[in-house]
């Protein structure tokens, strides 16, 4: 089975910003040691602070699966309950 690549957006309400982003550098450290995770990096826009982005790469999409159940993910949904204006997690296959 080919890897999973995940783009996930994630807007913060303007005034949480900061929340957001502590609890999302949060999840770097504990996720790359994970099982399965190939890459899993954290991108803040240049332009609109409150738009996050992770692109993150997993062995397969039930190891990923797996991943979005761990404590720490459950603990950062449980934290920033409220302070997020949306997330728009995207599922792709590299084909070339």
């Amino acid at each position: 089975m080919s890897k999973l690549t995940i783009v996930a957006h994630i807007h913060a309400k303007p005034e949480k910003v900061d929340l957001v982003k502590i609890e999302l550098l949060k999840l770097i450290e504990t996720t790359r040691t994970e099982k399965g995770c190939l890459n899993y990096d954290l991108h803040q826009d240049d332009e609109n602070s409150a738009h996050f982005l992770f692109f993150e790469n997993w062995e397969s999409r039930e190891i990923w699966q797996a991943h979005m159940e761990a404590p720490h993910i459950v603990a950062f949904l449980e934290t920033t309950e409220g302070a997020v204006e949306n997330v728009t997690l995207t599922e792709m296959t590299q084909i070339g």
